[in-house]
């Protein structure tokens, strides 16, 4: 278990990534809560914390009955509602129910029946599958009224209704006006400027945002052909849902937002696309509750302070990123980048955009998964690492692995880590960006132990505890303060 104070940072920023890893047992009360229990916070001193719901019921604190600490993931199946429901939104924004996948498809991943998925939405969140399908489309819908100037036809059909006629409906009944006069009324003036066969919609986050930070990162890293950063924007293509195109991302600081500009066919993908970019640009950290704790180690406080607002870049795509992190194994970022654009180039479709070097989709599972050890040595890959990205291809191709915000993350690094070719520093890089984790600690990394000392990984591994359970962040802040100096001098 991490300290009390990493405990207690954890618990202060309600971050769901930390749902049923500890509980909180408070002494003034007598009760034990979830850390993303939504009463007020109590002080540090009255906390005492409990890796277990039996462990804090041992000690004779009491359940909350607000957050309700059985249903915590990571408890019996019968306990793990919480998780459930959460994922099932996830599987709502990227379609899942909008095209032909029915609810016994979505409860069988889960090795639960419908009725089973019904009652825990019903606990849960106090709707049914299809109310809960009818809000997340109506919240986009009004999103799109207000933000661009879509016709009102084009945004019921992207919002998932299969009709004009239902949405007007759907909209009258839970607003009590029609579409077009809520547009009316709306404040338009988020709506920016947008080229041709494109729209632009904003994200939220909480400040600072180190965008220049980001993009430095990502510019790194990126995918010739997929990615690109021009001036202060980032820029990819999209292959999602059957649907291809091409956004750009920009920072609006004056609106505490980023503005994504999307192209038009991209549309019918929405829900799951804006999830994606809100993962891939970590908008939903607390920035201020983890500058807080890093801070107070001097080996961080600099870093800290130097770049505020620091945000651990997730990915678009988690079988991207891992293709991404085996090519990256033991050489520099710079080779690694050459190498990934000519798997790219080789195994990615083309595609047509308006701006220069973005001309390839990535690769999908099932595309590398057919192809041969050769034909990727032929590019240059060592065959250790065309095993290992061909393996990665085939289990995720075959629904085995799952890559994305969600997935148990001590889990997958254990699947991962069977997988020829994928080492630890690998297995928690993908954690870190691809499933999100934010104690993720790759303590093989020579940058890191060169910055903490040139010590061993096990010694790296014992600094760590203090900054937990935000070690991905701090993992962030030593490979920028790498970078910084490397730039200075």
């Amino acid at each position: 278990m991490p300290t009390d104070a990493a405990l207690y940072s954890a618990y202060a920023s309600r971050d769901p990534r930390f749902d049923g890893v500890f509980f909180i047992g408070v002494t003034s009360t007598g009760i034990y809560c979830r850390p993303v229990c939504t009463a007020r916070t109590p002080k540090a001193a009255n906390c005492r914390f409990f890796s277990s719901a039996e462990s804090a019921e041992k000690a004779r604190f009491r359940p909350c009955l607000r957050c309700r600490p059985e249903l915590a993931p990571g408890n019996a199946p019968v306990d793990d509602a919480h998780r459930i429901a959460g994922l099932i939104v996830q599987r709502i924004d990227e379609g899942m129910l909008d095209n032909g996948v029915g609810l016994e498809q979505v409860a069988a991943e889960f090795g639960w029946s419908s009725r089973q998925i019904r009652r825990i939405l019903q606990q849960e969140l106090g709707v049914s599958p299809i109310e809960l399908l009818q809000t997340r489309r109506l919240l986009l819908a009004k999103q799109l009224l207000t933000e661009t100037a879509l016709p009102v036809t084009e945004i019921a059909f992207a919002s998932g209704f299969a009709s004009l006629r239902r949405f007007n409906d759907a909209f009258g009944c839970r607003y009590g006006m029609p579409p077009g006069r809520f547009r009316k009324a709306a404040d338009r003036s988020s709506v920016g400027p947008v080229s041709p066969g494109t729209l632009t919609l904003q994200l939220g986050y909480r400040p600072p945002f180190d965008w220049a930070g980001m993009l430095r990162f990502l510019h790194a890293r990126a995918l010739q052909g997929v990615e690109r950063i021009e001036g202060d924007a980032y820029l990819r293509t999209v292959a999602l849902g059957g649907r291809t195109g091409w956004l750009q991302v920009r920072d609006a600081p004056e609106r505490r937002a980023l503005l994504v500009e999307l192209t038009h066919s991209l549309t019918p993908v929405l829900p799951a696309l804006l999830g994606r970019l809100r993962q891939m640009f970590d908008l939903t950290a607390r920035p201020d509750v983890i500058a807080e704790q890093l801070a107070q180690d001097p080996l961080l406080a600099a870093g800290v302070r130097r770049n505020p607002g620091l945000r651990v870049p997730g990915a678009f795509d988690g079988f991207e990123l891992a293709v991404r992190a085996i090519l990256g194994q033991q050489i520099t970022v710079r080779a690694a980048t050459t190498l990934a654009g000519r798997l790219m180039d080789a195994f990615g479709a083309p595609v047509e955009t308006p701006h220069g070097g973005l001309t390839r989709l990535s690769p999908t599972p099932e595309r590398l998964a057919a192809a041969a050890v050769d034909e990727l040595a032929g590019l240059g890959i060592v065959q250790t690492r065309a095993r290992g990205i061909l393996a990665l291809a085939e289990a995720v191709a075959a629904g085995r692995l799952r890559l994305g915000a969600g997935a148990p993350p001590e889990a997958t690094i254990e699947q991962l880590v069977t997988l020829p070719g994928i080492g630890r520093w690998t297995a928690h890089y993908i954690a870190m960006r691809a499933l999100r984790w934010p104690d993720a600690f790759p303590k093989e990394d020579i940058v890191l132990r060169t910055r903490l000392g040139r010590v061993s990984p096990a010694r790296a591994e014992a600094m760590s505890q203090a900054w937990r359970p935000w070690r991905s962040y701090a993992t962030l802040h030593l490979w920028q303060d790498a970078a910084q100096l490397a730039r200075a001098g």
